[in-house]
């Protein structure tokens, strides 16, 4: 049982393009099923978007409302349930500062990234960090081509890449959060 609070943020502002230009990206609606339905899955305190654009908030609200109040709650309760997790913010400051009224402790943030960073953290150590310490803790997951370089720097932390079994390192976001998910707060089979 872990000691922490664990949230986790998708971020669509401000993200690279593939020309490494800053953009926001559009809401993916598999996105917001796959990672409430994670989120639930390995219990985390609460999964945000962050959206600065009214109309994806619109788009959000509208799949919420479903999935919630109308036939697609009454449908299938299990998604009802994992997207109860989920809540809409325009900016990763408000995340931050929901975290820190909710739990009265200074909220961690980590990035990830499939690039390699000089001061990265290993699964182990905040896993260990995570489950030992009393703390809150918020991983940041970047939509696009990443979060930009000022994000990253502002963090508390930057997680490892998640790396197969080659040289291709392009997973979707939500492949890449159940990976970290379960690598941070899953079952420990990998301890004797």
């Amino acid at each position: 049982m872990r000691s922490s609070k664990v949230f986790i943020a998708l971020l669509h502002h401000p993200i690279y393009n593939k020309r490494m230009d800053i953009v926001t990206t559009s809401i993916t609606n598999l996105d917001l099923h796959d990672i409430a339905r994670a989120a639930r899955t390995y219990d985390t305190d609460g999964f945000f978007v962050v959206h600065p654009a009214a109309s994806q908030q619109k788009l959000v609200r509208d799949i919420l409302a479903y999935w919630q109040e109308g036939y697609g709650g009454q449908y299938n309760r299990d998604r009802q349930e994992a997207f109860r997790r989920l809540k809409l913010v325009s900016d990763l400051r408000s995340a931050v500062d929901f975290i820190e009224r909710e739990t009265g402790q200074k909220a961690y943030t980590i990035a990830t990234d499939a690039r390699t960073y000089p001061n990265s953290i290993s699964y182990r150590s905040l896993r260990e960090e995570m489950h030992t310490q009393q703390g809150s803790y918020l991983l940041l997951f970047g939509t696009g081509w990443g979060m930009t370089s000022e994000v990253m720097a502002s963090c508390d932390y930057i997680l490892a890449p998640v790396n197969g079994a080659g040289d291709y390192n392009h997973l979707a976001v939500r492949s890449a959060v159940s990976i970290i998910l379960d690598r941070l707060l899953g079952e420990p089979w990998f301890v004797d």
